[in-house]
């Protein structure tokens, strides 16, 4: 058996969501191809594949089912291939003018001119329809083929004609509105950096690819250039610009020991800063993926129409061939080529183009806003469960709180221990954990740690830290973690504070407080949210006392404390399992520890900024911000994107039932066909675009 290798395309030429649909789902069905995507709105292709000549077989597939499609390699020289579109209209347009114009007074040679005209401006969607036929594809370009060319057979040759050149001037004017909406949504995040300075044992510089760099080397940003690889200040001043990271326009301003992230813009000073992560694992390459993949997948409206086109067109057929063929029967004063005439407007006005179009087109214009205002969302699911939220839970620290804790008092907790060797004892276990309570104890304690007695020492999980020194069994971090073994009862510290508690031999020996501020405009994000009807609910690993407090400060309506991890994951199964039909719970946390309850929840947001890189990769929604009223700009965008699919649904079907009625009838013809099909297309195409705005 042959192993499975991940393999990523290029895909272009390809203008149509329910075309790229089509080709996804016929590589899926190919032997030895698994978990293919093809993700329209970024123009890429991701499978898992065990053939040996993997592009050139995906190739052939993917030519019968949409025969335009380029598949190429990411890293080739992109092809200029032409397109003949627009020189195929004005020549078609040309030749049905001489056809139609009464100056050729030769009857024979003004309809050579027509036939002319009809095979130059059909032949796009005559040879695809065939080629598609061919994959066992039908879809609106048969439509067209066989309303024009039954029109032309019919008599009714220039409306024949008009549809054809409505329908063409519809896809170049559809394709440019594609493009400009690819375009938009690249430009937003266009943050992948040219090159990096490189600088030498020497002291030399020189431009190198960001991909080159390893961890630990120096590089060197100057005024106006773009921070290449994440990393760490070791000389020199600056003011970044961080904006296409995170949205927010304020400068930030580095020194030495400051960490930078890349994609940030120097714009003013010069830094060497020490390289701590590859450009593979970096924040712009990060941030690019998430773009990348977010539309992979699909929201359960966007699925529901592409099944919906599968069966579409050959029922629209059927029911125009019953016109055709019914019709004279039931109305006796209607002709065959009368009923076939309205059977074959009937086909151009269903034509599912707007539909099939506007609902792809509308999630990936709104993960695209999104990124702009930095709030990553993973997928067009997510975007679209965002309106849905009726239950939100919070961590603490680091989601409520802004998780730069400050040493406030260290308690002595009995009579042969000092206030300083306390600190020391907690300093000597919180070595080795990345929690901001951590940092501030190590940051209190100044003297350097002797550590060379120490023994065994281990984190456990969201509970605290334990070791031996001088055959002493220390232990640090909560109360019910430092007394599970003992019979000591804790004094009564009357505190509002977070409380790191040391017991040595299993005897209470010392407390460091701790107080952790709220971030801004907390209080009035859960104003927001309770007015939109989302409940809030804090859980947390804190004492009752202290998350009572932060949640009365921030208006929080619930919440449960001196939870572990698994406590946590438990609870917001609860919540999920009690919670109304078609409404989501969501969880927003930044810790190693929330990654769990994130990846639970009906939507997980993670804090980008601070937050651990589990968190983020557990989570459907990054805040690179960590501003927590970015929830709110999600919410807002996801029910712009929602409000805009329904308008542009219920316009594209209210007019194409109505014209269908009224083309039964025989009230209308192929001009109201073609405004239902084009029309609606493209008027949907530039109203989804207003989401960009």
């Amino acid at each position: 058996m042959n192993i499975l290798k991940k393999y990523k395309f290029d895909i272009i030429d390809l203008d149509c969501a329910h075309c790229a649909k089509e080709v996804e789902e016929a590589i899926n069905e190919m032997g030895g191809i698994q978990n293919c995507v093809v993700n329209f709105g970024t123009s890429k292709i991701t499978l898992e594949s065990e053939l040996d000549n993997t592009l050139e077989e995906i190739r052939k597939v993917a030519k019968a089912v949409e025969p335009e499609c380029i598949i190429k390699e990411i890293r080739e020289e992109k092809e200029n291939k032409k397109d003949y579109g627009l020189t195929r209209l004005v020549a078609g347009t040309f030749l049905a003018v001489l056809g139609f114009a009464s100056i050729i007074p030769n009857q024979t040679v003004s309809t050579v001119f027509i036939v002319f005209s009809y095979a130059i401006l059909l032949y796009r969607t005559f040879t695809k329809s065939i080629k598609q036929i061919k994959g066992k594809i039908i879809d609106e370009n048969l439509l067209m083929v066989i309303s024009c060319i039954g029109a032309f057979l019919i008599g009714e040759r220039l409306e024949g004609l008009m549809v054809v050149l409505l329908f063409e001037i519809g896809k170049i004017l559809e394709s440019k509105a594609i493009s400009k909406s690819r375009k938009s949504i690249k430009d937003l995040m266009d943050i992948k950096p040219k090159y990096a300075n490189l600088k030498n044992e020497n002291g030399e510089t020189k431009q190198v690819e960001p991909e080159e760099a390893k961890i630990g080397d120096i590089i060197v940003i100057k005024e106006g250039e773009e921070i290449p690889l994440d990393g760490i200040v070791i000389s020199g001043n600056a003011s970044l610009n961080t904006a296409a990271l995170t949205g927010e326009t304020k400068l930030y301003d580095v020194k030495e020991n400051s960490s930078v992230l890349s994609g940030s813009i120097n714009v003013d000073g010069l830094i060497e800063v020490k390289v701590t992560k590859t450009y593979e694992d970096g924040t712009v390459n990060r941030i690019l993926e998430l773009v990348e993949q977010a539309t992979d997948k699909k929201a359960k409206t966007e699925t529901y129409v592409s099944r919906l086109a599968k069966v579409y067109t050959p029922i629209v057929i059927i029911l125009a061939i019953l016109v055709a063929i019914f019709m004279p029967m039931v109305i006796t004063e209607i002709s065959y080529s009368e009923s076939i005439y309205r059977a074959l407007t009937f086909l151009v006005i269903a034509c599912p183009c707007s539909i099939a179009i506007s609902v792809p087109l509308s999630y990936f214009s709104g993960i695209g806003k999104a990124s702009k205002l930095g709030v990553l969302i993973k997928g067009s699911d997510y975007l679209d469960g965002l309106k849905d939220i009726n239950n939100i839970v919070f961590d603490k620290t680091g989601t409520i709180t802004k998780g730069i804790f400050t040493v406030t008092e260290i308690k002595a907790l009995d009579s042969d221990i000092s206030k300083d060797e306390v600190l020391k004892y907690v300093a000597i276990g919180e070595q080795i954990s990345n929690h901001p309570m951590a940092k501030a104890v190590l940051n209190k304690y100044s003297k350097e740690l002797d550590t060379d007695k120490v023994e065994k020492l281990e984190e456990v999980s969201g509970r605290g830290i334990q070791y031996e020194i001088d055959s002493k069994k220390v232990r640090i971090g909560n109360i019910n973690f430092i007394l599970e073994n003992s019979d000591t009862k804790v004094e009564d510290i009357k505190t509002t504070g977070t409380v790191i508690y040391l017991s040595i031999d299993n005897v209470l020996k010392g407390a460091i407080l701790l107080e952790d501020q709220i971030k801004d405009n907390v209080k009035e994000v859960m104003q927001k949210l309770n007015k939109l009807g989302i409940k809030t609910r804090m859980f947390t690993g804190d004492r009752v006392e202290t998350a009572e407090e932060i949640a009365k400060k921030a208006g929080i309506q619930e919440i449960k404390a001196q939870m572990l991890p698994q406590d946590k994951f438990n609870e917001i199964e609860k919540v999920i399992e009690q919670n109304e039909k078609g409404k989501k719970v969501v969880f927003v946390g930044d810790g190693i520890n929330d990654s769990p309850v994130l990846a639970r929840a009906d939507i997980g947001i993670s804090m980008g900024g601070v937050g651990a890189s589990s968190a983020i990769e557990a989570s459907d929604v990054v805040i690179m911000t960590d501003e927590i009223d970015k929830i709110i700009t999600g919410i807002e965008i996801s029910k712009k994107t929602n409000r805009i699919i329904k308008q542009n649904l219920i316009f594209a079907i209210a007019v194409k039932v109505i014209i269908l009625a009224l083309s039964v009838l025989g009230i209308s013809n192929m001009w109201q066909a073609v405004f239902a099909d084009v029309g609606t297309t493209i008027i949907t195409i530039f109203n989804t675009l207003r989401i960009l705005k």
